[in-house]
């Protein structure tokens, strides 16, 4: 894991740092507030740049997550107490149990103990 760029995020909350992160654990195994594991690529288009588009990969199918509902829950994590209860307490986006999962592992938000045991790293 990138620690110094996860406590970069964490002093400096912008959308660049979060950015970075998203790059930065890509393939990495993450869980969603009901426990289940996920992992997530960003592809590269013609150009050879980032899409800025996340391809969540849970079963057989991969789903996409745009950036802009990722851009949108960090945003809101102000709004939100201490603890999330819920990946809804985000706001009501696409994708975002997969948003949770990431940013409770970012060190973003915190949650629940009761959640906590089901997120656990894998």
């Amino acid at each position: 894991m990138n620690y110094d760029l996860m406590r970069k995020q964490q002093e400096e909350l912008s959308e660049e740092h979060l950015w970075d992160m998203i790059l930065s654990y890509q393939n990495i195994t993450f869980k969603t507030y009901s426990g289940l594991p996920f992992t997530y690529e960003v592809r590269k288009g013609r150009n050879g740049e980032y899409t800025k588009e996340l391809w969540i990969d849970r079963r057989e199918k991969s789903k996409s997550l745009a950036w802009s509902s990722v851009r949108m829950a960090f945003h809101n994590i102000k709004q939100t107490g201490e603890i999330v209860e819920r990946p809804k307490a985000l706001g009501d986006i696409r994708g975002v149990t997969y948003i949770y999962g990431m940013f409770y592992r970012f060190g973003l938000i915190d949650v629940p103990d009761k959640v906590k045991e089901k997120m656990k790293k894998v």
